[in-house]
């Protein structure tokens, strides 16, 4: 007979309720923090001697987190970035646990408590002045359909100030 792990239905609600229902997170963040708890649970079996069917929520200690966040930069090579960006969604899935197993309250706040590692700030910002914007939308040639698409996508970019992706999340909707 198969039985669910109470890490495993908290951690299932987490995703399919919480996340998407609750908190509307998005697909770049619910895929974010899935992989966050891939390492997790590649880091239990391996480092901890505990198989994913096997983890309880009992197993999830200030300890065990510091432990994976070491695991992490020493082991996988991580940035501080990328240690912190781990660590928030671990930080987000104990929040929720404060208020779905009450009983370890102290337990989730321990892991809560864990600070972010600071991270080197760049030292400068590079981008192209206006006569560098110019010269290259100068290059892109405008009597093609290909130039012209690449020249508005350009632009675009360059006016709204919109990233990449938040372009290619544009739909177009006809005005009424």
């Amino acid at each position: 007979m198969e039985t669910t792990t109470d890490f495993a239905k908290h951690l299932t609600r987490f995703f399919n309720e919480y996340l998407v229902g609750e908190r509307g997170a998005s697909p770049h963040t619910i895929r974010s923090y899935g992989n966050t708890f891939t390492l997790v649970l590649d880091y239990m079996d391996k480092v901890g001697g505990t198989a994913a069917d096997r983890l309880t929520l009992d197993h999830f200690k200030r300890e065990t987190v510091l432990g994976f966040l070491d695991w992490l930069q020493q082991k996988r090579m991580c940035a501080n970035s990328t240690r912190n960006q781990r660590l928030a969604a671990l930080h987000s899935f104990f929040a929720y646990m404060q208020y779905e197993d009450v009983k370890r309250l102290g337990q989730w706040q321990s892991i809560l408590s864990i600070k972010v590692k600071k991270q080197e700030r760049r030292s400068t910002v590079n981008y192209l002045t206006v006569d560098g914007i110019k010269l290259l939308l100068e290059r892109i040639p405008a009597n093609t359909g290909t130039g012209r698409r690449n020249l508005a996508l350009l632009a675009l970019l360059y006016d709204s100030g919109a990233r990449v992706n938040e372009l290619i999340e544009l739909t177009l909707r006809p005005l009424t």
